[in-house]
């Protein structure tokens, strides 16, 4: 088992940055892909940015290019979403995801273990 706790969300004029952290217990973090998902209201849960196990892969959904950065320290047993020049769209509950299935890292099916959530809020 995996458990993941996400921190660092909030309520941000757009244009602004937020920095997402997720922390991880319970297996070796560094065998883990992780990936963060968001949610809207009414929508499904999207694929936002993901890392690979040694943190030499990462991707990230097109709307998001250029503004979030994914990051990881093995040491710390963390992930990180660095979003800058927010935006109103951008609103969500995000999620953090592990897996150590080692197949695509954009595919919410892939994932095994789930945050609780973080509420992200960007007034326009």
């Amino acid at each position: 088992q995996v458990h993941l706790v996400e921190s660092g969300g909030g309520f941000v004029p757009a244009g602004d940055s937020l920095r997402l952290s997720c922390t991880a217990s319970g297996r070796t973090f560094s065998s883990l892909d992780i990936a963060w998902f968001r949610q809207a209201p009414g929508k499904e849960r999207e694929f936002v940015a993901g890392i690979s196990w040694g943190g030499d892969r990462t991707s990230y959904t097109n709307s998001v290019k250029g503004r979030f950065t994914v990051s990881r320290d093995q040491a710390k047993s963390a992930a990180y979403l660095q979003m800058n020049s927010l935006k109103p769209e951008d609103t969500a509950v995000y999620y953090c995801a592990a897996t150590n299935s080692r197949m695509t890292i954009s595919i919410r099916d892939n994932y095994d273990w789930w945050g609780q959530g973080t509420q992200v809020t960007v007034s326009s």
